[in-house]
Formats: structure tokens, sequence, C-alpha cells
């Protein structure tokens, strides 16, 4: 797990850049329907050399700390796969992607770039929500024989739900920084004041539900 300083420091940088949004009177609403107080976008952190760097070495350092075996980075399609390059050079390791689905024609690839069966694999994500589509990226380098030893993601919602479904799979998930230390870094930088705050994370309990 990385440190909360490191945690913060990411989510000030995600702030800064505009990656992340908060509008607690006037709700988002997710393609899942969920209404919510915040979007994250951590593809405008391409767009930032600085940001994307400072990703990019978190990742490296968290692998190698958490995930030392690790042979693989797969990055998930689409928001996952510039990272997941940017790491694999920093670690010197091979890459490869994983598509939602199956192309529809050619060979029908889920998977791009080369997988040996029993190769060890990391998968970067940008965003854990409701942890569905993560988990769906790791079973099918599973399914191609790979042995996937976790999964890394920029940031998290940290949605009971999400965290139960990794554990339910017994896929360890880490993420280098996450919702409450968002709202730290927003409280401290004056983005929005304690009882915003205090409102936020009271969203995060019950997200299906707390606008209704």
């Amino acid at each position: 797990m990385m440190t909360m300083t490191t945690a913060k420091e990411i989510a000030a940088s995600l702030l800064e850049i505009g990656a992340v949004h908060l509008r607690p009177e006037q709700p988002f609403t997710w393609t899942s329907g969920i209404k919510s107080p915040i979007y994250c976008d951590n593809r405008i952190t391409m767009s930032h050399p600085n940001v994307r760097r400072q990703i990019a070495r978190s990742f490296a350092e968290t692998i190698r700390a958490q995930f030392p075996d690790a042979q693989v980075v797969a990055g998930t399609a689409t928001a996952g796969i510039p990272h997941a390059a940017w790491v694999a050079e920093v670690l010197d390791l091979p890459m490869i992607y994983v598509r939602d689905k199956a192309k529809g024609h050619g060979r029908q690839n889920q998977i791009e770039g080369s997988l040996s069966a029993g190769q060890k694999v990391v998968v970067i994500e940008d965003l854990i929500s409701t942890g569905g589509s993560s988990l769906k990226a790791a079973q099918a380098v599973a399914a191609e024989g790979g042995e996937v030893l976790g999964v890394v993601a920029i940031f998290s919602y940290q949605f009971p739900d999400a965290e139960a479904l990794f554990a339910e799979a017994g896929i360890p998930c880490t993420t280098l920084s996450q919702y409450t230390a968002l709202l730290e870094a927003a409280t401290e930088r004056g983005v929005i004041t304690a009882d915003q705050e205090k409102f936020l994370s009271d969203w995060r309990k019950a997200p299906r539900t707390f606008f209704e």
C-alpha cells in the first residue's frame, strides 16, 4: 500500500490538472446510472508529462514492492494502456493489453501482445469504481494462461462493494491514491469546505441511493 503522503500528493496532482472534478451540489450521472458528486478522468494525465512520470514511478515502486515476481505488465483498454506502456518501460518488462471483449474480426484477440502460459502478470488500470471491468480484464489474462498477481490502479473510489468483489475473486488490488486521500487534499487546498468533505464522505458509503 502506498503511504498516505504519496496518495495525497497524487490526489493533489489530479486536482491541479483537472483530472478530478468535485460537484457536491450538482452531481454527475455515470454510465451505470449512479449519481456522483465526483468525476475522475485520468486520461487527462497523458497530457501532463510531470504527472504521468509521477504516476509511472509510483506504479513501478508499487510493483517492485508488492509484486516483485511480475514478468508482464498488462494494460486495460483503453485508459490503462499508456500507463502500462510507461511502467513496462521503467521496469524493462514485456507489455500486453486487454480489450473489454474479443475483436470481431481477424484473429479475434482479446489480448494483444505476447503472453506465455504461466507468466506472472500485473494488471494496470486507471480507475477502480465498481471493480467489475478490472476483474474482467484479470480473468481474461487468466483464461489465456497468465497468472494474475494483482491489479494496480491510479485511483479508487473505495466502494465497499468493489473491495468485496476483489476479495471474493482472490485478486489483490492496490491503488496509488484513493477517495479519502483526495478529500483530504481537496480540503487542505480549499477546493472544498469541511461540510462538503463530510457530504462527499457520506456519499461514498451508499453511492447508489444517496441522491434518491
